[in-house]
């Protein structure tokens, strides 16, 4: 424990911060798990959950929770996540519609 009255006070207030950021960092990162396990089950609330996500990532880097670089580079990662996410239907889509080769017969 500090002696030195300054400290002592630096020490209130580090406490308070580190309990007010800790709510804030917590609620990104459960913004962020949730949009992973959507982006993973492939849900049709993914989009919405990932752009919450992105919401909570600005929000603690706004409030110096977080690095603004670190908040930037969890987004991008999720917007390349969902970009791809957005890609599959339509290349599985293009894929079903193709017609079945036939295998030709062989001239012997």
């Amino acid at each position: 424990m500090a002696n030195i009255k300054s400290q002592i006070k630096r020490n209130r207030q580090n406490e308070k911060k580190r309990l007010r950021n800790r709510t804030v960092r917590g609620s990104a990162r459960t913004a962020v798990s949730q949009a992973r396990a959507a982006l993973e089950a492939g849900t049709p609330e993914t989009k919405e959950a990932v752009l919450k996500a992105i919401s909570m990532l600005d929000k603690a880097a706004e409030r110096g929770v977080i690095h603004a670089n670190n908040a930037a580079r969890r987004k991008g990662r999720l917007m390349k996540h969902l970009a791809a996410f957005n890609a599959k239907p339509q290349e599985s889509a293009g894929e079903e519609t193709e017609k079945p080769k036939t295998k030709k017969a062989s001239a012997k």
